[in-house]
């Protein structure tokens, strides 16, 4: 194991903000990541760098959790258990999943990061979770340095949320991630009206045939991280409650809504930027992106302070204008 200093992050996050680490190390087996939590009191864990923003340098260790493997276990008639080691790629995942025939997570194609972090934050696109697929995440008990393994109800999975980030924050690395897969009779949702519009000359889509058209429609709409840096949906989608909405209904009646429960609602993000006027606006290096106003990015060598700035700036005017609280998705460091 070799640990670098006074080393750059940018290539290490999706917003390419050109942070330094005091330390820098690469872990790819359990052993290398036990004997780097002995050796440092204090450290930074980073996998995928998909879903944070850094507003500073990292005045400490820098783990890059980057453990590899997929195994194939306990395969039954219609459905098989596969595990995927923290530091493997979603989306690479997503796809051998696919080529395997294993079903349940296509509607997860091109989501950025590793598997590692698809529990915490509970992943989700187009009317479907990760946690619905989740049989139980493994994880080292950064105190004990042993390793324990949470189950599906464990880990009080929510919207964008885990115990995780919650109780259990900072308490454990993610190792790796089992998931309870369809092998056949695949259970498909396609009920989002854009990917209907996609698949609309296919009469029975396969489950590569709805990966193939969400990365299609993610493409259209989101910016390549390798391209123009981002982190994807920097905001949550709010949940008020149905008497807030009726009050804004009356206001911008023609405002979309998904039911949450008999007494919530769930409004899009990304349509309340975009009424307040920031959709494609740009702030200097940063800005909000033209083709979804959901994503904040960096148009080159923006500081993560300039874009976090942006941030503040659109959640006080959705206050503002909508009395509704914007909660950031991203984790801002």
């Amino acid at each position: 194991m070799q640990y670098s200093s006074n080393f750059s992050l940018k290539n290490y996050n999706t917003f390419g903000i050109n942070a330094k680490a005091k330390k820098f190390i690469s872990v790819k087996k359990l052993s290398e990541l036990k004997q780097v939590l002995q050796d440092n009191n204090d450290y930074f864990l980073l996998g995928g760098g998909s879903n944070m923003l850094l507003t500073k340098d990292i005045d400490t260790t820098v783990v890059h959790v980057n453990l590899q493997g997929i195994i194939v276990n306990n395969q039954k008639e219609n459905y098989v258990e596969v595990t995927a080691m923290a530091g493997e790629n979603w989306h690479e995942f997503v796809l051998w999943c696919i080529d395997q025939n294993f079903g349940g997570i296509e509607n997860l194609s091109l989501i950025p990061g590793n598997v590692g972090t698809c529990p915490i934050q509970n992943i989700g696109a187009y009317g479907f979770e990760v946690k619905d697929t989740i049989v139980s995440v493994e994880v080292l008990n950064t105190k004990t340095l042993k390793t324990e393994t949470f189950t599906n109800s464990e880990c009080e999975f929510g919207y964008r949320n885990s115990i995780f980030k919650n109780t259990a924050k900072g308490q454990y690395v993610i190792t790796s991630v089992t998931f309870k897969l369809t092998t056949k009779n695949h259970l498909t949702n396609t009920s989002y009206g854009a990917i209907q519009e996609e698949l609309k000359n296919i009469s029975t889509p396969t489950i590569k045939d709805i990966s193939n058209a969400i990365i299609a429609i993610r493409n259209s709409k989101l910016p390549n991280p390798k391209e123009i840096g981002n982190s994807g949906s920097f905001f949550k989608n709010p949940v008020i409650s149905t008497s807030i909405f009726s009050e804004i209904q009356k206001k911008h009646p023609e405002i979309p809504s998904y039911p949450v429960s008999e007494t919530t609602i769930k409004i899009p993000a990304g349509w309340l930027i975009e009424k307040a006027g920031f959709k494609g606006k740009r702030f200097g290096k940063a800005g909000v992106h033209s083709k979804q106003a959901l994503v904040l990015v960096n148009y080159g060598n923006a500081t993560g302070k300039e874009i976090y700035e942006i941030a503040k700036k659109i959640q006080r005017k959705i206050k503002s204008e909508f009395e509704i609280p914007l909660e950031i998705e991203v984790n801002v460091y």
